[in-house]
């Protein structure tokens, strides 16, 4: 089954308003993908994109900096949050 760039570009958009409001608490990839009820594997491909536009920062490492094995945490990016944060007090 394919997905239109369009369809894409809205998961994308759910993603990045879930990142919002969370931040600055980083998400799994699996919470990300549990709360907007996409599939994991779907759900780490967009964020892979968006992390090529430097919209997302994944971050491969625990609180104590023990590198992860199998999987990241994300957060938005400062650029993306201050952007975020204009249109919501507007």
């Amino acid at each position: 089954m394919r997905i239109s760039k369009e369809k894409k570009d809205k998961i994308s958009e759910q993603i990045l308003a879930l990142l919002y409001s969370t931040n600055p608490k980083p998400l799994f990839t699996l919470h990300i993908a549990k709360e907007i009820a996409r599939d994991e594997e779907f759900v780490k491909k967009l964020l892979l994109e968006l992390k090529e536009k430097k919209m997302v920062v994944e971050i491969k490492k625990n609180i104590k900096g023990i590198p992860y094995l199998k999987r990241s945490r994300w957060k938005i990016s400062d650029a993306v949050y201050d952007i975020y944060k204009k249109h919501q007090t507007r």
